[in-house]
C-alpha cells in the first residue's frame, strides 16, 4: 500500500486508538505512534475505573485495544516520538525517533491525539499543602489507591473517617491563567466519592464546589446517585487554606450558600485537578506548525461544526489535545478525525486521476 495511503496518528489514548481503528476500517493504513511502552493513554495508565459507569478501565478498553493490536492495517510503534515533519497533505515526511534510532516515514495525513496533563496543585500558591501534607492527594493519587483496592491516609495507612474533595484546582482560575472548566472533574469526584463509600460505608465524604457541572446523563448517573444512595455531602463553598491540626487537616474557607466562615476537620483531602495541554501537545504544535488557541490547546478552524480540522491542511486533532474532553468526546473525535483524514486522501486521489 502506498505511503500516501497511510494516516499517522500521534498518541494512543482513547482518541488515538479510535482514530487508528477507524482509519483501518475505512480501508487505509494507520501508523499509531506512542511515546510510552503501552497503549491506552492517560485513562489506561492512571484510572482504575471510568466515569460515569464505574467499569474497570482495563476491561472497558480491552475491545478497542484488541481491535487496534490485532488489525493488519494498523502499524503500532511504541516508545517512539515524532521529532520532525515537513511536506504537505498526501506527502508528509515525518521523522520518528525510537531509542535514538531515527527513521523518516512518508504519510498522507496526520491525526494528533496527544491528550492532556493533570494540573500540578503545587503551582497554585501552596494553600492546599499538596507538597506539605501527606494526606492531601489528587484525583490521580486516589485512583492509584482504587487500583490497589482500598483508600487510606498516606500518613498512617489507615482508612479515613472523613474525606473532602476540593473542586476546580487548576481550572476556572484567572490568576494562574486557566480560564476554563476542565469538564470532567466534578464527575470524577462524584464517581470517586461513590467508590469511597462502597469501600468505607461509615466514612463521611464531602465535596466542596464552586458550582457542580454535570454533563448529559452524568447528572442522573453519578450526581444524584452519590447524594441519595451514598449520602455524599455537597457543600457550595470556597476553600482558602488547609493547615494541620493535630493528626488531622483543618479546612478553612467560606460556605457561600450560608454566607459564613467555615472550618472543618478532615482525615484525607482529595484535590480535583484540572486539565492542561500536555507536553506532547505543545511539542506537536511546534513540529507540525499547528497554532494553539488562547488556552494553549491545539486550534481548530471549524468551530462547533468541525471540531477536528486544524489550520494545517491534512492535519487533524482529536481528544483533549484540542481542549478538555471526556472519554466519549475523545472517542467521537477520534472517529471524526480519522474519517476526515481518509476523506482528504480520497479527494486527493480523485484530483490526481
Amino acid at each position: 500500500m502506498a505511503k500516501a495511503d497511510t494516516v499517522l496518528i500521534v498518541g494512543a489514548g482513547p482518541a488515538g486508538l479510535e482514530a487508528a481503528r477507524t482509519v483501518a476500517e475505512l480501508g487505509k493504513r494507520a501508523m499509531l505512534i506512542e511515546t510510552k511502552d503501552q497503549l491506552g493513554g492517560t485513562p489506561y495508565a492512571y484510572y482504575a475505573t471510568l466515569t460515569p459507569d464505574l467499569q474497570e478501565t482495563e476491561h472497558s478498553m480491552q475491545e478497542i485495544l484488541d481491535a487496534v493490536e490485532h488489525h493488519s492495517a494498523v502499524d503500532v510503534r511504541l516508545n517512539t516520538r515524532v521529532v520532525h515533519s515537513e511536506g504537505s497533505l498526501g506527502a508528509f515526511h515525518v521523522t520518528l525517533d525510537r531509542d535514538g534510532a531515527q527513521t523518516v516515514e512518508e504519510v498522507g495525513a496526520i491525526v494528533v491525539a496527544t491528550g492532556f496533563q493533570h494540573f500540578d496543585p503545587g503551582r497554585e500558591t501552596q494553600m492546599y499543602g499538596y507538597y506539605e501534607y501527606d494526606d492531601v492527594i489528587t484525583l490521580v493519587d486516589a485512583e492509584k489507591m482504587f487500583k490497589d483496592g482500598n483508600i487510606v491516609r498516606p500518613s498512617t495507612g489507615l482508612p479515613p473517617e472523613r474525606v473532602a474533595f476540593i473542586q476546580c484546582v487548576g481550572s476556572r482560575d484567572r490568576q494562574i491563567g486557566n480560564k476554563y472548566c476542565s469538564k470532567v472533574c466534578c464527575g470524577i469526584a462524584s464517581k470517586q466519592s461513590i467508590e469511597i463509600k462502597r469501600m468505607l460505608p461509615n466514612a463521611k465524604v464531602f465535596i466542596f464546589y464552586i458550582d457542580m457541572r454535570m454533563y448529559g446523563f452524568w447528572e442522573d448517573q453519578i450526581y444524584w446517585k452519590a447524594q441519595e444512595e451514598y449520602k455524599v455531602n455537597y457543600i457550595r463553598g470556597i476553600v482558602t487554606e488547609i493547615i494541620r491540626k493535630g493528626d488531622k487537616l483543618l479546612i478553612k474557607g467560606e460556605d457561600t450558600t450560608m454566607g459564613r466562615p467555615m472550618e472543618v476537620l478532615m482525615d484525607l483531602v482529595i484535590l480535583s485537578v484540572g486539565m492542561e495541554p500536555s507536553k506532547g501537545t505543545v511539542e506537536m504544535s511546534r513540529i507540525f506548525q499547528i497554532p494553539r488557541e488562547e488556552h494553549g490547546f491545539l486550534q481548530v478552524i471549524g468551530g462547533p461544526l468541525n471540531t477536528v480540522s486544524t489550520p494545517v491542511p491534512g492535519i487533524f486533532v482529536a481528544g483533549a489535545a484540542a481542549g478538555p474532553k471526556d472519554i466519549e468526546d475523545s472517542v467521537s473525535m477520534g472517529a471524526s478525525a480519522a474519517a476526515k483524514a481518509v476523506g482528504a486522501l480520497k479527494r486527493l486521489e480523485l484530483e490526481v486521476r
